[in-house]
């Protein structure tokens, strides 16, 4: 069992930038492909970014290719998103997760804001 809890999230100006984390328990996840993902009020939940745990390859949406990156601290059961050149359309519930996600480990997620 997984339990992961995201933070970081804010109101932050056109520009600007943010650093998610996401704190895994339960287990180590050292080995597991992991996610973020998000949802922008009235849309499906999107995926963003994901780690590998083998090897630490990373993939990207396009819309965020180039803006945000993802990483990963095993040692810490820690995963990252570092938001930079943040959009209004960035606007959404940042979550956490496996990659393919497993319902039973969604969070609460955490409010990212971008004002314009």
């Amino acid at each position: 069992q997984v339990q992961l809890v995201e933070s970081g999230g804010g109101l932050v100006q056109a520009g600007g930038s943010l650093r998610l984390s996401c704190a895994a328990s339960g287990r180590t996840f050292g080995s597991l492909f992991m996610g973020w993902f998000r949802q922008a009020p009235g849309k499906e939940r999107e995926f963003v970014a994901a780690i590998r745990g083998s090897d630490t390859t990373t993939y990207y949406a396009d819309s965020v290719k180039g803006r945000f990156t993802i990483s990963r601290d095993n040692a810490k059961n820690t995963v990252y998103l570092q938001m930079n050149s943040l959009k209004p359309e960035d606007t959404a519930v940042y979550y956490c997760n496996t990659h393919p996600p497993t319902r039973r480990y969604w969070g609460q997620g955490t409010q990212v804001t971008v004002s314009s």
